[in-house]
């Protein structure tokens, strides 16, 4: 797993994160996703981080000394909060959340599922950008396409992303490989692609799918979202397993399985992980426990540092020639 910095964790100000599981207790998605930007920004403005990013620092909350005149007033409608826009630099963003509804992400070991933790980060996602006046769309998939929004900036738009996200989890099986191709078919010009799944299916096919999507100039950002104790395989008492997309079953003893199954859930991830390095691509692992103030923070930090190897490369190309 790669997590932030062991300083970038500790600055950030834990009176601004909130416990997934208090969050969770809130039934509407777009309340929860409007509950972490909002401590997200507290937690960026009280942070050494303040300012970070050029484009994701675009609104900031507005206070007494700020001048007026560059209060928005569009996202004042939206969010009956003042915010002053900083920057005006980087626009037309179009962002694809890809969220993966399988059946094995009805799983769930602290109170709530890898499905609803991965909806609330989608739906956070979309927020967030929507705030910023950009476009963001939504494709849900399992073994195929469930439900597919095409990138809109627009009146009631968001609210249907956030309805699509709040169905549940019904897939019997995963394909990696059914979303990547239709957005490759069907999404034209550049966008920033992020894909939310378990990924507890094979990678055989993955990194093709990957190449295939990057060559077409997309951006893309990799979350891996896993319940805790698949993580960890804590159970205490030997116990029947089902596997929730296949069906079948297996009597398992946790503590003599627990030290191999450890080894090749780990073998699985780094092969996540390998094929999205070698790609250039971010790939992040999120524990559900994680607060998603901190997701969202890993995210913006990916695509500035995506953002700023793309600039060196440009360079290096131009002093070519």
């Amino acid at each position: 797993m790669r997590p932030l910095n062991r300083s970038s964790t500790s600055a950030w100000p834990a009176a601004s994160l909130v416990d997934p599981r208090t969050l969770m207790s809130i039934r509407n998605l777009e309340l929860r996703a409007r509950v972490v930007v909002e401590g997200f920004w507290t937690g960026l403005h009280r942070s050494p981080y303040h300012g970070f990013s050029v484009e994701f620092t675009e609104y900031r909350p507005y206070t007494p000394d700020d001048d007026p005149r560059y209060l928005d007033w569009r996202v004042f409608a939206r969010s009956d909060r003042y915010f002053i826009k900083k920057f005006e630099d980087e626009t037309n963003l179009r962002c694809y959340l890809l969220a993966d509804t399988s059946r094995s992400m009805a799983y769930g070991s602290v109170g709530y599922t890898k499905a609803e933790y991965a909806a609330t980060l989608a739906a956070t996602l979309a927020y967030f950008v929507y705030l910023q006046g950009d476009a963001v769309g939504l494709l849900t998939f399992d073994q195929e396409i469930r439900d597919y929004l095409p990138a809109r900036h627009r009146s009631g738009h968001l609210r249907q992303v956030m309805l699509a996200l709040e169905k549940p989890a019904l897939g019997r099986s995963t394909s990696l490989s059914a979303p990547l191709e239709r957005i490759v078919e069907i999404v034209r010009k550049r966008s920033l692609v992020v894909l939310v799944s378990d990924f507890l299916a094979p990678l055989e096919r993955l990194e093709s799918d990957l190449i295939a999507l990057s060559a077409c100039g997309h951006e893309v950002i990799v979350f891996q979202v896993l319940d805790p104790a698949e993580l960890a395989l804590d159970f205490e008492a030997p116990a029947m397993f089902e596997d929730a997309e296949s069906g079948r079953t297996l009597f398992i003893d946790p503590g003599a399985a627990r030290k191999e199954y450890r080894r090749k859930l780990e073998a699985h991830c780094e092969s996540l992980r390998a094929a999205c390095q070698r790609l250039g691509i971010a790939c992040q692992r999120l524990a559900t426990d994680r607060p998603l103030e901190l997701a969202l923070f890993d995210f913006l930090r990916q695509r500035m540092q995506q953002k700023r190897r793309i600039r060196r490369v440009a360079r290096t190309t131009a002093g070519r020639f």
